[in-house]
């Protein structure tokens, strides 16, 4: 029996981008639309699940999107696992207004007003992530998992977790990239931090 003071064995998490949509494709901001997985993506999704293979995994998470939830399916298809449960509180920043605009559209947008309609506070991300996590690590003490999520929704964390150090300048979090975090003594961490601080093709 522990005392109340003790926490859980660590738990590892491998926290993976979705694969790419149309919207990727086109440059769009996606936020909180619902923008399915293209073939590409799809390919993306089974290339992750392959390079995740031969590792130790109890379960797949993802974000309710569909274009999360579909890539966490393709992944636990490839890792022979249950089917994904998923977490609201890993979608996608809502970027509100600017859900649908190019880059040079946001730019024109965020140029022309103070406060952006709808964008959701980096700090509310942050912390509705970190509680899914949590609540993931919770259930599988000193096991593995892979979560899901999406670009904005991996940046925010990273920033968090290297105290607004990383990721590195010109880094992108590619569509189906894999970045391991661990859940230990009750808080997130990152897992060799340094990988993050170069830029992915």
């Amino acid at each position: 029996m522990t005392d109340a003071t003790s926490h859980p064995e660590p738990t590892l998490i491998a926290l993976v981008r979705h694969g790419e949509t149309e919207w990727n494709r086109e440059r769009r901001i996606q936020g909180m639309t619902d923008i399915p997985l293209n073939d590409t993506g799809r390919e993306q999704a089974a290339e992750t699940g392959s390079r995740l293979v031969d590792g130790e995994w109890d379960a797949v998470y993802a974000s309710t999107l569909s274009r999360a939830a579909e890539t966490a399916e393709i992944i636990a298809g490839v890792l022979e696992l249950p089917a994904p449960r998923l977490f609201g509180a890993l979608a996608e920043r809502s970027h509100g207004v600017l859900e649908g605009l190019d880059h040079a559209g946001r730019a024109a947008v965020e140029a022309q007003a103070a406060t952006i309609e709808g964008l959701e506070p980096r700090s509310t991300v942050i912390a509705r992530a970190s509680a899914a996590l949590a609540e993931i690590a919770a259930a599988h003490p000193g096991g593995s998992v892979v979560v899901v999520s999406h670009g904005g929704v991996i940046h925010s964390l990273i920033l968090e977790l290297s105290d607004w150090t990383l990721p590195g300048t010109g880094y992108a979090i590619a569509n189906g990239s894999v970045h391991l975090l661990r859940h230990a003594a009750g808080a997130l961490e990152l897992v060799e931090p340094e990988l993050l601080t170069g830029t992915e093709a």
